[in-house]
C-alpha cells in the first residue's frame, strides 16, 4: 500500500513537474505572443496613420488636380475668346484700312476734280483776258472768287445814260465774250444788272429793279440773237443797287455800281460726275 502510494505520489509529482514546464513554455509563448501582437499593434497603427496621411494627400491632390483642371478649362476658354478677339480684331483692322483707303482714294479723287475744275477756270479766265485785254481795265474787270469767274462790264460802255439799249461799242465787247463761251459749250453762266441807287425817272422803267432786269434781258438777247449764245445756258437777274461795290456817296463810287457782271456758274452736276468717274476707275 504504502509502495503504491508512494507510486502515485511519485507520479503525481512527475505530473506536477512536467505541468509546470509546460506552463513556462505556455507563458513564454503567450509572451512572445503579446509581443508579437504589441508588434502588429504598432506597426497597423503606423499602417492606420500612413494610410490616413495617404489619404489625405491623395483628397488634397485630388483637390489640387480638379483645380488644374478648371484653370486649364478657364486656360483653354480664354484662349479660344482671345483667338475669336483676335480674328475679330484683324477683321475690324481690316475694314478700318480698307474703309481708310477708300477715303484716300475718295479724296484724291476729289483733288483731281477739283484740280481739273481749276484748271477749265484758269484756262477760261486766260482766254477772256486774251480777247478782253485790249480794254480799259475801268470798263471790264476779270475775276475769280471761290473758283466763280466773274466778268463785271461798267455801264458806261454797255448802255447810255437811264437806257437798257445796247450801245454799238458794246456790241463789240459781247462779241469777243461770246466767242469765249462758245469755245466753252459745257459752261453755264448768269448775266446780272446792277445799278446805283439814285431813283430812276424815265417814262417805261418803274424803278432800278426794273432797270437793271431789262439791262441784263438786253445783253442775254444780243448774246443769242448776234452771236448764237444758246439760250438754255444763259439766265438773266436783275440786282438793283443791293449789292454795290463801293458807296454810293459820290459820282465815281455810283458809276462803279452801275455795271452789268457776266457770272461763269459752277456746274456741280460735272464736278461730282467727275469724282465719281474716278472712283469708278479706282475700283
Amino acid at each position: 500500500m504504502k509502495k503504491a502510494i508512494a507510486l502515485m505520489v511519485t507520479g503525481l509529482l512527475l505530473a506536477s513537474c512536467v505541468s509546470q514546464k509546460k506552463f513556462t513554455e505556455l507563458e513564454e509563448l503567450q509572451q512572445n505572443t503579446k509581443n508579437l501582437l504589441d508588434a502588429a499593434t504598432v506597426k497597423l497603427n503606423t499602417c492606420n496613420e500612413e494610410k490616413e496621411a495617404a489619404l489625405a494627400s491623395l483628397a488634397t491632390l485630388t483637390e489640387q488636380n480638379q483645380f488644374l483642371k478648371a484653370n486649364n478649362q478657364d486656360l483653354i476658354n480664354n484662349i479660344g475668346n482671345l483667338t475669336t478677339l483676335s480674328q475679330k480684331g484683324a477683321e475690324n483692322l481690316e475694314m478700318s484700312l480698307e474703309s481708310m483707303k477708300e477715303k484716300d482714294i475718295r479724296i484724291q479723287r476729289m483733288q483731281d476734280a477739283v484740280t481739273k475744275k481749276d484748271s477749265v477756270t484758269l484756262a477760261l479766265v486766260t482766254s477772256l483776258k486774251g480777247v478782253l485785254g485790249n480794254m480799259s481795265d475801268e470798263d471790264i474787270e476779270i475775276n475769280v472768287e471761290k473758283g466763280v469767274v466773274y466778268v463785271s462790264i461798267s455801264d458806261k460802255l454797255l448802255f447810255r445814260s437811264g437806257s437798257y439799249t445796247v450801245t454799238a461799242r458794246a456790241k463789240e465787247v459781247l462779241g469777243k465774250v461770246a466767242k469765249v463761251v462758245n469755245d466753252k459749250p459745257e459752261l453755264e453762266f448768269m448775266v446780272e444788272g446792277h445799278t446805283d441807287n439814285v431813283p430812276i425817272k424815265i417814262d417805261g422803267i418803274v424803278d432800278n429793279w426794273d432797270l437793271s432786269v431789262k439791262r441784263a434781258t438786253a445783253v442775254v438777247r444780243i448774246l443769242e440773237n448776234d452771236f448764237g449764245v444758246a439760250p438754255a445756258r444763259m439766265t438773266a437777274a436783275g440786282r438793283s443797287y443791293y449789292i454795290p461795290v463801293a458807296d454810293n456817296d459820290t459820282a465815281a463810287n455810283r458809276a462803279k455800281n452801275r455795271r452789268t457782271r457776266i457770272v461763269v456758274l459752277p456746274k456741280l452736276d460735272q464736278f461730282y460726275d467727275l469724282i465719281a468717274k474716278g472712283m469708278d476707275a479706282a475700283q
